[in-house]
């Protein structure tokens, strides 16, 4: 297949989640959905929020993405 073949893509919503950071969060998400998910193609980011814990610092991120992915033939 070449990129200027035409081709259908589908959007699902995904929320990724790590104590680690923002960064952490999307690869966890990314990397899940690459495997459950046939022929990932990209994603973005939708929303961005977080825990904050009992002393006042970060807890955890949340990272709302929509990923897409080419809808076999």
């Amino acid at each position: 297949m070449s990129y200027g073949d035409d081709r259908i893509y589908k959007k699902v919503e995904i929320i990724g989640v790590s104590k680690r950071g923002l960064e952490a969060a999307i690869q966890a998400a990314v990397a899940k959905a690459h495997k459950s998910l046939d022929k990932l193609s990209w994603f973005e980011v939708q929303d961005i929020r977080g825990h904050v814990g009992d002393d006042g610092m970060i807890a955890e991120y949340q990272v709302v993405l929509k990923v897409a992915f080419e809808i076999k033939e």
